[in-house]
């Protein structure tokens, strides 16, 4: 039976991927902050789901992490589907630093120490390490500064991972997955998005890109030309356009 971990699966696209992939027959393990929502998935399957509470942002988060790979029998693959993620011009302090906290050191954290398994459990098989980050890692977005600084980190510390991997001959596949704008209580409601998601649709995307080991996905193609069409713009000129969130 093949075992998921997912970081950040008590509402959203998470909770919606961890329900999939339990249906799908494999064996998951989830983790979030809350634990209601953790315990009434487990009471739906069973025989299927494995829960413990982890806050990222905190120093026994890998001790946790360890743990709930004990309580889910192993760990094929990990899902880190946790962040927080807002406009912010004004800049105010409590709330960048709650988003660095975990979209940085709670995500470094977690992901270094899923590497360390794979590494030590090289001889059972190839594992994988996928996060969903975010289509706004692809240029810094000033009035969400913050979000899209700490989006471009995670693409960049998977990167060094993937590039470590090859050095240390550990035998691990990795999955960037880089959603828009998706309909999640992450969102604020009274806003209105481009190219808004739901998470009927994304999720699949999202699940697909992991069955088949995709290195970078984005959700989904439309997402996927303008980013490219970012990434061409000289800094200057983006710098000067009118971006908002």
């Amino acid at each position: 039976m093949k075992k998921i971990i997912i970081i950040g699966a008590s509402s959203g696209l998470g909770m919606r991927i961890a329900t999939d992939f339990a249906r799908m027959g494999w064996r998951v393990g989830v983790a979030a902050r809350r634990e209601e929502p953790l315990k009434a998935l487990h009471d739906l399957y069973p025989a299927q789901v494995a829960y413990h509470t982890i806050d990222v942002r905190t120093v026994d988060a890998v001790e946790r992490f360890n743990h709930l790979i004990e309580l889910t029998d192993g760990m094929d693959v990990l899902l880190f589907a946790s962040g927080i993620g807002f406009a912010d011009p004004e800049l105010r302090q409590s709330k960048l630093i709650d988003m660095l906290e975990t979209n940085v050191v709670g995500f470094a954290r977690i992901l270094a120490e899923a590497y360390k398994y794979f590494r030590r459990t090289a001889t059972d098989g190839a594992g994988q390490i996928a996060a969903i980050t975010s289509v706004a890692g692809t240029k810094g977005i000033g009035v969400a500064a913050g979000y899209s600084s700490s989006k471009r980190f995670q693409q960049t510390f998977i990167d060094s991972l993937e590039q470590l991997a090859h050095r240390q001959a550990v035998d691990v596949k990795f999955t960037d997955i880089r959603p828009g704008f998706v309909r999640t209580p992450l969102l604020d409601t009274t806003r209105s998005y481009p190219m808004i998601m739901s998470v009927d649709y994304v999720a699949p995307l999202i699940e697909e890109a992991i069955l088949r080991k995709r290195r970078v996905a984005y959700i989904d193609w439309r997402w996927g030309l303008l980013t490219g069409a970012w990434r061409l713009m000289p800094q200057w000129l983006w710098a000067r356009l009118p971006v908002s969130l």
